[in-house]
Order: C-alpha cells, then structure tokens, then sequence
C-alpha cells in the first residue's frame, strides 16, 4: 500500500474510533414569513430564544434558516421549494398562505405552523386532537376573541346595533364570517359583511358601510402590506366610528384598538413543537394548541381625534397604551 493509501486509512480508523472527530451534521430547521423581516424580527427573535432555553444552538446543534417573502405571496411556493432544497428536517410556517404553500409542496416533511385561522377547515389538518399528516402547530381559533372584540366595541359604542365587518377573501373565509355572524347575533347585533379584495373594493366598502349607518368597525383580515394597510386606518379614521383589529400593528400605525393572540408567544410554543419532533415526535398525533395569551393595544391619540372617551377599566385592562 502506498504511504497516501496507509494516512487515508488511518484518518478513516481514527474517525470510526472517535465518533466526534467526523462532521456531525445538525437539524436544519426552516422558518417561512409571509410578511417583511422588519415588521416581524421580533417573532424570528422570540422563536430563537425559545430553542435555546430548549438546548438547541444556534452555530453549535442547530440551524435556523429564516425566508421572507417581504408581503409578495406570491413567492412563497418558491422559497418553500428552495427550503426544502436546503436539506431543512423542520419547517415553521407563519400564517396560512404560507401554511398553505408547504403542505402543497410535501407531504412528509414536518410542518410546525403558527397563526393558522381554522386549519381544518383550510385542509391542513384532519381534526386538531389528531392532525393525522405531517403539520401541526397553533391556530388562531379561539371562541373568546370574536367575543371579547364585540364586547370590547360595545363598550366604546354603547347600542351596538349595526356593526361593519371588512374582511379579504382569507382560506377559511366562510368559517370565520360564520363565527362571527353567530356571535354578533347572540349579542343583539346585525353584522354586515363587506368583503375588500382590491383598492377600489375597499373604498367602496366604507362608502357602504357609512351609508348603512354602521355604528362600528371590526376589521377582521390582516396586517395586509403598509400600503394596504394605512389606507384601511385612513378609511377608518374618515369614518368616525370606533374600529377593531385582528393584529396590533394597525393600532401601533394609528388605528384605534385591538385585541390579538400574542405572536410573540405563539412563536416560543412553535420552538415546544420543533424541539419534540427534532427528538422523534411525529406531527400526526401532536394536538393543534390554541391561542392561551391575548394583548389588548389601545391608541389613546387616535381616541382623541376620533372623539371617543376610552373608558377606565378598558385603559386599565390594557396590555399596552399608545399615548
């Protein structure tokens, strides 16, 4: 054998003697956001620091591999295909169209998604006590958030009659307006539905809903981009009427109040999932888990301009006051 044969096979013995001396090849856990980095670092951040309490390193035992597809969804089959190209044993969606976009592309790659509206619905999972595929996660289904934004409203608009709800043409749309009509109507309120796709549809939904003499607002899709966005809190200040949001950052932009899962919350709980399917659990019997944490967002400026008096216990109920 020559002396370049008798150093391979040397190297070769010493690695099979002392395991630790060959590459050890860590978990590779994709993450995928349908929104922009700088609106969302903070959900990326929260998730990270939730894997390393759980033993997971960043540099030494893990990978995190973050896309995002900066509000063009568009591009999200791509960047999941690309993920899954990058040899990734995990990927974490956040929200439905990207949800949606993963289980398109695999049907055996674990998927952990967060802020899913109604994944049975949507076809994501089979039930959420047994999700019977490869995804599992946490929704955003909860009987208490409807519920508790219509009674937060009412306080800002004692005889709630007549409420204006703007929705997009969201997965699961059907289910969501369902729910919110049903609770509406055991509260004595008659909930129009005003469906804005486009600019134009939107325009002419709080046209509609100012000529019907709504009483509030209840914006109940989301965050949509910036552009989309600050329009609807345009809109919405024009109106004069007390409006809701499903996601804080309409009130931190200037909207007047919502009531929401915590994301940041949500994101620690998705690093649970990652960790017990990195140590062999498998997502087909993993329970979906609810919303448990909720944040009220107030902005006490758009209040004023508005005219309204925001009650005490509702200032004092508070998770966070924009003044």
């Amino acid at each position: 054998m020559t002396r370049r044969g008798l150093m391979l096979l040397a190297g070769a013995t010493a690695m099979a003697w002392n395991p630790s001396a060959a590459e050890v090849r860590v978990p590779r856990i994709g993450f995928i956001e349908a929104g922009s980095r700088q609106e969302n670092q903070s959900l990326i951040d929260a998730f990270r620091a939730k894997l390393s309490t759980l033993g997971w390193t960043e540099g030494s035992n893990i990978a995190v591999l973050d896309r995002w597809a900066e509000e063009r969804t568009e591009q999200l089959p791509a960047i999941v295909k690309e993920l899954i190209g990058s040899d990734i044993t995990v990927l974490v969606t956040a929200g439905t169209p990207a949800t949606l976009a993963a289980k398109r592309a695999s049907a055996t790659l674990p998927i952990v998604f967060v802020g899913v509206d109604d994944p049975v619905s949507v076809g994501v999972v089979e039930s959420l006590g047994q999700p019977g595929g490869n995804a599992t996660g946490l929704s955003l289904t909860s009987s208490e958030v409807i519920t508790e934004r219509l009674e937060l409203l009412r306080e800002l608009a004692p005889g709630l009659h007549r409420l204006a709800v703007i929705v997009r043409d969201d997965p699961g749309l059907d289910q969501k307006l369902q729910d919110i009509r049903s609770d509406a109507q055991r509260k004595g309120i008659e909930a129009l539905m005003l469906e804005a796709t486009t600019a134009k549809a939107l325009e002419l939904a709080f046209a509609r809903l100012r000529a019907d003499r709504c009483e509030a607002v209840y914006v109940a899709s989301g965050p949509f981009g910036p552009v989309k966005r600050a329009r609807v809190i345009a809109l919405a200040a024009e109106s004069r009427l007390p409006a809701m949001y499903s996601f804080r950052i309409f009130p931190v932009e200037g909207g007047l109040m919502s009531f929401a899962a915590d994301y940041n919350e949500l994101f620690r709980r998705a690093a649970g999932f990652v960790d017990k399917i990195l140590k062999g659990a498998k997502p087909a019997s993993m329970p979906v888990e609810p919303p448990r944490k909720f944040q009220l967002t107030v902005n006490l400026n758009t209040a004023k301009t508005l005219g309204l008096t925001i009650p005490p216990a509702m200032l004092a109920a508070a998770d966070e006051v924009i003044e």
